[in-house]
């Protein structure tokens, strides 16, 4: 199951970005334009960057995501955002006995094809299982063969057993990573992935995302929303067709 936890994020985020962007035009000095920021002022004043699309200011702060429950497909994805920082459960040197796995919804609610998908879960875990104990044999009786003591034989043949095991895995199995952002960089991983057109797995977790920033920066994450809720769609003859539903559903983004 998704779940998505904010660690970490640059304190007073919001007052930050106003003073970096307000220094650019003033004359004072850092600590007296950053004392003059109250919340109102700041508010103001990020409505107003927003407005004119200045958007270097915001890359001053930055936002750290826990994210479990997610498949290796959605980190493939993910990473396509390379303005970030990501660190993943490694599977060359975490065993994936009894690997966890994501079921799409639209596997689950049809019987037969979920029927089909479990099989296929449970032929890859046999099939990982079987490809581990096999490789790690050889590995061990060589270097137990080339002197190595049975403890460290036994560590460095697990390991080299499981990195190649690991390419049966499928691109269901389960992930746990932390990922971390510049609020630039989130801006644009929102424009894309809250979208009708990004695969339900990614959208729900930008979804999740952007409700937990909003929670600690409400005014720099006001205007996030799919492209269409505050302009014409960018997707052409691929647009999903429900740009109705999305500027009801991101009502009041358009007017961040």
């Amino acid at each position: 199951m998704l779940k998505v936890q904010l660690l970490q994020y640059t304190p007073n985020a919001e007052q930050l970005v106003a003073a970096a962007a307000k220094l650019c035009y003033s004359s004072a000095g850092i600590t007296e334009v950053m004392d003059k920021l109250d919340a109102e002022k700041t508010e103001k004043f990020l409505q107003m960057l927003s407005s004119i699309g200045h958007e270097s200011p915001i890359e001053h702060v930055s936002f750290t995501f826990g994210i479990e429950g997610v498949s290796r497909s959605l980190l493939a994805q993910l990473t396509r955002h390379r303005i970030a920082s990501y660190s993943v459960k490694s599977q060359r040197y975490v065993t994936e006995g009894a690997f966890t796995f994501v079921i799409p919804p639209e596997i689950e609610k049809n019987e037969q094809a979920k029927e089909i998908y479990l099989a296929a879960m449970q032929r890859d875990q046999e099939d990982y299982d079987a490809l581990t104990e096999i490789l790690f044999n050889k590995h061990f009786a060589d270097m137990l063969k080339n002197g190595d003591d049975e403890k460290s034989a036994k560590t460095k043949a697990q390991k080299k057993a499981i990195e190649d095991a690991r390419y049966v895995l499928p691109n269901a199995c389960e992930t746990k990573l932390m990922a971390t952002f510049n609020a630039r960089s989130l801006h644009n991983f929102f424009a894309h992935r809250l979208c009708e057109r990004a695969q339900w797995e990614i959208r729900a977790m930008a979804e999740e995302m952007l409700r937990l920033v909003k929670e600690v920066a409400p005014t720099l994450f006001g205007r996030c929303a799919p492209p269409c809720v505050y302009g014409s769609c960018p997707e052409g003859k691929m647009s999903c067709g429900k740009v109705k539903e999305k500027r009801a559903a991101y009502k009041g983004a358009e007017t961040c």
